[in-house]
C-alpha cells in the first residue's frame, strides 16, 4: 500500500485518537466504579504498593518474601474479580474496549503493520478517491458491451465500435494486472458518451479494491488546486496537492473542458512530466480529437502524451442517450 506522508499521518493521528479515547473511557468507567464500590479503590491502591514491594524485593534478591507477597496480591486481585462479578460487571471492565485486539489500537504488531491498519489504508484512499460511491455501479462487472455495435466502423482502424470497446477493456485488465510491475498511462479519448469515465472508473475500482491509492479530479478542479498552489492560496490545506504527485493513480477526467490558458497549459505539463518521472500512472479522458490536444496544450504536451501513454479513440452512439430511451420505451409499455 503506497500511502503519501499526508495519509500515513492522517491515519497515525486516527490509532492516537483511538488510545486516547480508551483512556479516557477507562478513566470514566474506574471512577464510576469507585464510587459505587469504595473497596475496589481499596484493593487498587494495595495492589499498586504491594507491587512496588515486589519490585524492591525483587531487585534485593529476597525469593522467600517474593511468594508472600505473590500470595498477597493473588488474593486481592481474587477479591476484586469477585466484587466486579457481584455488580454485574465482567473481569475485563477496566482494560481498554479495543477496536483491534490484536495490536491494540496502535496500528502495529512489532514491526508490521496490523492487518487493521492496512484495511484502514485501503479505506483511505477510497474515500479520498472523490469516486467511492460511483464505483459501487461502474465497475468491469457492470459493464457491458451492449451498447457498441457491430456495423459502425473506423476507416482508420477498420475495427467496429463494439471491437473497439472490447480492445479497450482488455488493455485496461492487462493494465491493472500488470500495474504493480509495469509502468503505464492511459489516454481514452473521442465523443461524449461513449464509456471512457466508465472505463477509468473500473481501473479505479479494481485498484483502490487492490489497496492501491487512485485519485480521481476533473480537469477543471485539478487546475483549481494546481492554482491554489502556485498562487499561495489555502497551500496544501487539504493534502490534494501533494496527493496529485504521490498518489499510485491519478485520474483527470473530462480533459478540455476548463479554462484553458497559459497557466493551465504550463502546470499540465508539469503535472504530467513529473509523475513520468515518478513512475506514477496516470488516466486522462477527453472529448477532444488530438490535432486539439495538440492546439490547446503544446506540441511539447503532446507529444509526452503519445510517447508515454497507450492511446485509446472509443467511438460509437451516445450510450447515456440510448439508456434513457431505453427507459421511456419501458415506460410506454
Amino acid at each position: 500500500m503506497a500511502l503519501s506522508n499526508t495519509q500515513y499521518n492522517i491515519l497515525l493521528r486516527r490509532y492516537e485518537a483511538k488510545q486516547l479515547e480508551n483512556q479516557h473511557i477507562i478513566m470514566e468507567r474506574v471512577q464510576a466504579v469507585y464510587q459505587e464500590i469504595p473497596r475496589l479503590a481499596e484493593i487498587d491502591q494495595s495492589i499498586s504498593s504491594l507491587s512496588i514491594q515486589q519490585a524492591k524485593k525483587l531487585i534485593d534478591g529476597n525469593d522467600a518474601a517474593l511468594t508472600e507477597l505473590r500470595s498477597q496480591l493473588g488474593k486481592l486481585i481474587c477479591e476484586k474479580k469477585k466484587l466486579l462479578a457481584s455488580h454485574g460487571y465482567p473481569n475485563d471492565y477496566f482494560e481498554p474496549p479495543y477496536g483491534c485486539p490484536d495490536c491494540q489500537d496502535t496500528g502495529y504488531i512489532g514491526n508490521q503493520k496490523c492487518h487493521c491498519f492496512r484495511q484502514a489504508a485501503i479505506d483511505l484512499v477510497y474515500t479520498q478517491s472523490n469516486i467511492r460511491q460511483i464505483l459501487d455501479i461502474e465497475n468491469f462487472q457492470h459493464f457491458s458491451f451492449d451498447y457498441y455495435s457491430e456495423d459502425q466502423l473506423n476507416p482508420a482502424t477498420g475495427l467496429s465500435s463494439l471491437a473497439t470497446a472490447q480492445n479497450a477493456v482488455r488493455t485496461c485488465l492487462e493494465f491493472v494486472k500488470t500495474f504493480d510491475s509495469e509502468f503505464r498511462n492511459l489516454f481514452f479519448y473521442g465523443d461524449t458518451g461513449i464509456g471512457k469515465t466508465y472505463l477509468s472508473n473500473c481501473v479505479a475500482k479494481e485498484l483502490l479494491d487492490s489497496g492501491h491509492s487512485v485519485i480521481y479530479f476533473t480537469a477543471s478542479s485539478l487546475f483549481h488546486i494546481l492554482e491554489k498552489n502556485t498562487f499561495g492560496r489555502e497551500q496544501h490545506s487539504s493534502g490534494d496537492y501533494q496527493n496529485i504527485f504521490e498518489c499510485d493513480l491519478l485520474i483527470i477526467d473530462d480533459l478540455g473542458t476548463e479554462l484553458s490558458n497559459s497557466f493551465t497549459v504550463s502546470q499540465f505539463f508539469l503535472c504530467l512530466n513529473e509523475r513520468i518521472l515518478r513512475r506514477k500512472s496516470t488516466i486522462i479522458s477527453t472529448n477532444l480529437a488530438l490535432g486539439q490536444l495538440a492546439e490547446l496544450y503544446s506540441e511539447r504536451t503532446f507529444s509526452r502524451i503519445s510517447s508515454s501513454y497507450t492511446m485509446m479513440k472509443l467511438f460509437g452512439n451516445d450510450i447515456r442517450i440510448q439508456k434513457k430511451l431505453q427507459r421511456q420505451s419501458c415506460q410506454d409499455l
